[in-house]
């Protein structure tokens, strides 16, 4: 089983009231309840760790993700409110802002957390949930408490306007990606943390510690890069409604394809050949083309693919 670990939260999309007038219409997600979500309905066994609040929201997102088959009995329920993201879209490009103080997100502790039972073989983790205290800390604890044990998957999916402490934030990436195995994140996050050539820089991250590094950049597809050299896919051409959770769901989708061809250790994933590594990123970017076809997020089912 993946455990995917960090935020679940509400998104506030823009729609058009009856009268005309501009409107937000609830949506669950967060970034890593939007990978727990895409890699349960496409079939992988998959659970959460994350604070769920107990008010109505969180009950919102509990009863998503047990809808996409995803095992939620290792989250504690907080009685907290849960933490609120507006977006606006620029372009169909989704831009955010947080209220996030004192909520269920946050409440997580290193001290609050469970023994991983021995059905979990690997470990997602990412989002916000790695700038907020003291569930960043929280987090990071268990991704270097795990690292070597367990196989484990890093998308820091940057979010600069919610950085509070940038120095603290860096070294914490710093450490979690020294312990990661896949390290993901877009073009755009590559930049923010290593600025310069894309080649360079991924190869510069490679070099830290993970075994792959992948990065998606959009329209144009995406590219991994390991020790044995760089595999590259396109993207699926497809209307785009917008890209509410599109890196979310190809880390759903990357997972899935691990899962497909048997990936559950860091010493399997080196083995894979070219050709299968490509295989798992046609599937991540066909996933993520279905979700960007459609507003907001919204993984698809396996046989919606």
């Amino acid at each position: 089983m993946f455990l995917c670990c960090g935020e679940a939260l509400i998104d506030m999309l823009p729609v058009s009231a009856a009268d005309g007038h501009a409107a937000y219409a609830p949506h669950t997600g967060g970034a890593v309840f939007n990978t727990a979500v895409g890699l349960g309905r496409l079939g992988v066994r998959t659970g959460f760790l994350g604070g769920l609040s107990q008010d109505f929201l969180g009950q919102m997102l509990a009863d998503d993700l047990m809808a996409s088959g995803v095992d939620i009995s290792l989250s504690p329920r907080i009685d907290r409110p849960c933490t609120l993201a507006f977006v606006r879209l620029v372009n169909g490009q989704a831009r955010y802002t947080f209220y996030d103080e004192n909520t269920a997100l946050r409440a997580l502790t290193p001290d609050s957390l469970p023994t991983l039972p021995d059905r979990v073989t690997g470990l997602f983790l990412g989002g916000i949930s790695l700038i907020a205290e003291p569930c960043g800390s929280a987090y990071e604890a268990l991704c270097l408490r795990e690292a070597g044990r367990r196989l484990i998957m890093l998308d820091p999916n940057i979010r600069p306007g919610f950085i509070t402490d940038e120095a603290r934030y860096r070294a914490r990436l710093t450490r979690m990606m020294a312990g990661a195995d896949i390290v993901k994140l877009s073009d755009e996050d590559l930049a923010w943390l290593i600025p310069g050539n894309t080649d360079d820089a991924a190869r510069r991250l490679l070099a830290t510690g993970p075994a792959l590094v992948l990065v998606t950049r959009g329209a144009e597809g995406a590219v991994a890069w390991r020790a044995q050299g760089r595999v590259q896919v396109d993207a699926p051409r497809v209307e785009v409604a917008d890209t509410v959770g599109a890196g979310d769901t190809f880390n759903a989708g990357f997972l899935a394809g691990l899962d497909d061809l048997g990936v559950s250790s860091r010493d399997a994933l080196q083995a894979l050949s070219a050709a299968q590594l490509e295989t798992a990123l046609t599937l991540a970017a066909r996933v993520a083309a279905v979700t960007v076809s459609r507003p907001g997020a919204n993984p698809p089912w396996r046989n919606e693919l």
